[in-house]
């Protein structure tokens, strides 16, 4: 359906979509508090007014909106509605920075031109990055695999090198408003700090995180600036473990998921977050939390093992920097409603591990559920 400003206006002034009732989850209070402090993938309390009459949730000391996977069909310089209507909404519900999981055109394509390719940049630039610029957030990114992908041949050359050339050209030449602590190889992987938390960025475009970025990320996750931080984030376009349907194969989630898991795990990192897979799914792996976001543009995909139509989706962020907890609304951008916590699987086996949703802990899950294997695509 087509997206209408003026309905989300009046959604937000209602309490649709809302998890936060003991009524509606079939929990005495104090579970439900409990359980939406775990995993609050919709707010804590009442929605509270942002400016222009748009409704929020209960902000936190950081406010963070994450967003993924914008593009549409290979080559193409426009954008599906939901994404053009929620650049237009993000200043409403002012958030502290602007995060993208990746995707932002369409290549990975060896058909397309240089000239193509630079006109996909072009138009995200006019379309995407200059709008919210304008507004003064703050735009953190990292490269997907449409982007740029790190994909090589066995000679160990890129094969998408016109893709990683246009898009380092692109990125050289735009401010997206953050304080860096180590840009040497910005866009591709660097980290930054912004209100007290320590993000660190690495090239997930492809399969394969690099020996020399696995260095360099427990390096820079075992520096001081990193450590005195009072959260540590990392961003990547591919996950760990699949959770989508279609993407639970070898080539879409991250090689020596767990080894890269454990790194992020020794240096106390909160959250991982990632792209790709095209549903939003907010999980836990061992300490390590995932924050799965779902596709804003085309494609949106379902969750493994479930029939549940795809949607697109944009995720808010708030942050309680003393007790390192996070509160997550997502926004189905088509109906815009709040997804529920209700309509999200409890656990998603892939081939390479599983993931439960973040409010649950294993003791929480049946017999039946522990049991749970994964057949692996082919």
């Amino acid at each position: 359906m087509p997206l209408n400003r003026r309905k989300f206006l009046l959604l937000g002034g209602t309490t649709i979509g809302l998890a936060t009732s003991a009524a509606v989850r079939g929990l005495d209070r104090k579970s439900a508090s409990q359980a939406n402090h775990n995993l609050s993938s919709a707010p804590q309390t009442s929605p509270s007014p942002a400016p222009q009459g748009v409704f929020a949730p209960q902000r936190g000391d950081v406010r963070l909106i994450v967003i993924s996977d914008m593009n549409s069909q290979y080559g193409s310089t426009t954008y599906r509605a939901e994404v053009e209507a929620a650049v237009k909404m993000l200043p409403d519900w002012q958030p502290d920075l602007v995060i993208c999981a990746g995707d932002m055109v369409a290549g990975q394509s060896l058909k397309l031109s240089q000239q193509q390719v630079q006109s996909m940049w072009d138009a995200f630039g006019q379309k995407i990055l200059q709008p919210i610029r304008k507004t003064g957030l703050p735009f953190a990114l990292t490269l997907g695999n449409h982007d740029a992908s790190s994909y090589r041949n066995p000679n160990g050359k890129y094969v998408y090198a016109l893709d990683r050339e246009v898009a380092n050209s692109y990125w050289s030449h735009q401010e997206p408003g953050l304080q860096y602590v180590d840009r040497a190889d910005f866009p591709f992987y660097y980290s930054f700090q912004q209100n007290e938390i320590f993000y660190l960025v690495w090239d997930a475009s492809s399969a394969n995180i690099s020996d020399e970025e696995r260095v360099w990320a427990e390096r820079s996750l075992a520096s001081d600036v990193a450590q005195q931080a009072k959260m540590r984030i990392v961003i990547g376009h591919l996950p760990f473990y699949a959770v989508a349907q279609g993407r639970d194969r070898a080539g879409e989630i991250l090689n020596r998921a767990d080894e890269l898991r454990l790194l992020l795990e020794r240096h106390n990192v909160h959250t991982y977050i990632c792209g790709h897979h095209h549903v939003y799914f907010p999980g836990r792996a061992g300490e390590l939390e995932m924050l799965h976001t779902g596709a804003l543009g085309s494609g949106p995909r379902s969750w493994l093992g479930s029939n549940t139509a795809p949607i697109q989706t944009l995720t808010v962020v708030d942050i309680t920097l003393d007790t390192q907890t996070t509160s997550y609304t997502t926004y189905d951008m088509g109906s815009l409603e709040i997804v529920k916590t209700e309509q999200i699987p409890r656990l998603l086996v892939g081939p390479n591990g599983r993931e439960l949703r973040r409010d649950l802990t294993l003791a929480d899950l049946t017999p039946e559920e522990s049991n749970q294997q994964h057949v692996l695509s082919k």
